[in-house]
């Protein structure tokens, strides 16, 4: 399978962002890895993707009359997938479990096989149920499924592999059923096999939160039989007491990358102590431009176009899709400012209601109106608690706030169109990338937005958008950095964005674009692949 110049490469996530119809991605991540798909399938590199078939998903998330979000699951059949006639097993809890391997190619991506558990008679049919699942054992079973499983899946498929990207320590199981191979058929001993498997895997690290980063003791490991026969000393020696899953493919990489460069550098930084552990080089993520921007906004901007008008265009489709969903209608001619992402508390989704002496009187004026979507992970009650106060502040005013529920990749392509300007203010340096930035840059929607992520790699101040905050960190004193941010986001919101939006237009069309030529081939996926053939897989 691998080309002459390329090796080929098996890529592990537990989600996909393919398409709205396909329930399997919960956020970022998974937008990632689909965009990251359909880009090996444009460019015709040799990639083949390793993932699971959920019934269920992730959450559709709702939200109830007294505004307060609940979750709910529905079972999925897909008509667009392949039976291969394939089926592996894998052993959970000293049971075997049949997986059966499906293939997906219809959403213009690289061949993509996921496993799937729910096969009647199964032991265990609801292993593959719900996206990330509940509970440390179910995790660790779901995990065995991708890692292990798909490991045995490559190998019955026939499908060779030069490099295994393991895309977040979910699929570092994978690495402990190499190991297997190398210990019991080629007879390696511990070490020797350490070495060879390092030299076969690389590495995506995301979350720059510590806790974020999944760990589980090492009993729980060894009950599930996700250890495959490696001792207790040699779990402990690559992850870790308890294990780190992080840690453990840092160790078990030849490679490894962060998804931005200043996300390269707190990487390096979280990670500083850990021995023996592979390199962390910076690969800053990119988007799928077919997937998420209009190629009229392209267009208009190398061509001296009507970038207005065609901006106009998506503006009014976005205020009708919003209409139809919630009964209200925007103002097209009042700013809109558009924000959609997970609601995690480091990201402050409600920020910038943080002073009603300020933002009400926009607010009531309608001078300013603002677009928020956003999902809270279903065991996270604090982001919870996040989405019911933007549903609040929605009902207080129902004429300028939106909240759109439910959100997936059809509300996100909506948003990062159809906005004025799209706001982030996470508490720096905890975004580790951010794409859906991306995703608005290329469409002409201004970033408004902390130096976060990949913001640093692309601003340009009054030229392509905006940045608040001067890069300020404050990791010992939260309630210092996010006054500080609060004063930066109103004091640029008042004198830069909203008068120049209402006053300067023809200012405000040419940083449009500015914005679209300045992101739309640094940050298009083919740029990214190619980096990731250059420095981690031919590393």
């Amino acid at each position: 399978m691998a080309t002459q110049t390329n090796p080929s490469v098996a890529y592990f996530c537990m989600e996909y962002g393919l398409d709205q119809s396909f329930k399997a991605y919960a956020g970022g991540l998974g937008i990632l890895a689909g965009d990251y798909m359909k880009g090996a399938k444009d460019h015709n590199f040799p990639i083949v993707g390793i993932g699971i078939k959920w019934k269920q998903g992730y959450t559709d998330q709702r939200i109830d009359p007294m505004g307060k979000p609940y979750d709910t699951y529905h079972n999925y059949n897909y008509d667009f997938m392949e039976d291969t006639g394939v089926s592996v097993t894998v052993e959970i809890r000293g049971l075997e479990v049949e997986c059966k391997v499906w293939k997906l190619e219809a959403f213009g991506n690289a061949p993509l096989y996921l496993l799937d558990t729910d096969i009647p008679g199964n032991n265990d049919t609801w292993v593959t149920g719900q996206l990330y699942g509940w509970f440390g054992e179910e995790r660790i079973a779901q995990e065995i499924v991708l890692g292990i499983g798909g490991i045995r899946a490559l190998r019955k498929l026939g499908i060779n592999v030069d490099v295994y990207h393991f895309n977040e320590g979910h699929a570092l199981f994978a690495g402990f059923e190499l190991l297997r191979e190398k210990m019991e058929e080629e007879e390696l001993d511990f070490d020797e096999a350490v070495d060879a498997v390092k030299s076969e895997v690389v590495f995506t690290t995301h979350t720059p939160i510590l806790q974020g980063n999944e760990s589980h003791p090492i009993e729980r490991i060894m009950y599930m039989g996700a250890n495959m026969h490696l001792t207790w000393e040699q779990l402990e020696e690559l992850g870790g007491s308890p294990f780190n899953m992080t840690v453990g493919a840092l160790r078990l990489s030849k490679k490894s990358n962060a998804v931005a460069q200043l996300h390269g550098e707190t990487s390096n930084k979280m990670w500083a102590e850990i021995e023996d552990r592979s390199e962390i080089i910076a690969i800053t993520n990119a988007i799928h431009k077919p997937t998420w921007v209009d190629p009229a906004m392209i267009a208009a901007a190398e061509n001296d176009g009507d970038l207005w008008a065609t901006h106009l265009q998506n503006k009014r489709s976005m205020i009708d899709f919003i209409e139809a969903k919630t009964g209200h209608r925007l103002d097209e001619d009042n700013l809109i400012i558009g924000f959609s992402r997970r609601a995690a508390p480091y990201k402050r989704s409600d920020f910038i209601f943080t002073d009603p002496d300020i933002i009400a009187p926009l607010l009531e004026s309608r001078k300013v109106q603002i677009v928020f979507s956003g999902k809270a992970h279903p065991l996270d009650d604090t982001g919870k608690g996040i989405v019911a106060n933007l549903v609040k502040m929605a009902r207080q005013y129902p004429k300028a706030v939106i909240f759109l529920e439910n959100y997936d990749m059809a509300i996100g392509r909506m948003l990062t169109r159809g906005s004025d300007i799209w706001l982030n203010n996470p508490r720096r340096p905890l975004e580790a990338s951010g794409t859906s930035g991306m995703k608005a840059a290329m469409n002409g929607v201004l970033n408004f937005s902390i130096l976060d992520g990949w913001w640093p790699e692309a601003c340009d101040h009054g030229v392509n958008g905006w940045q608040f905050g001067d890069a300020y960190e404050n990791e010992k004193d939260e309630e210092k950095h996010d006054a500080h941010d609060l004063k930066a986001m109103y004091n640029v919101l008042l004198k830069e964005v909203i008068p120049t939006y209402y006053d300067n237009r023809k200012k405000w069309v040419a940083m449009m674009k500015a914005s679209i030529l300045s992101t739309k081939d640094q940050f298009a996926v083919k740029r990214m692949l190619e980096e990731y053939f250059e420095l981690l897989y031919k590393a």
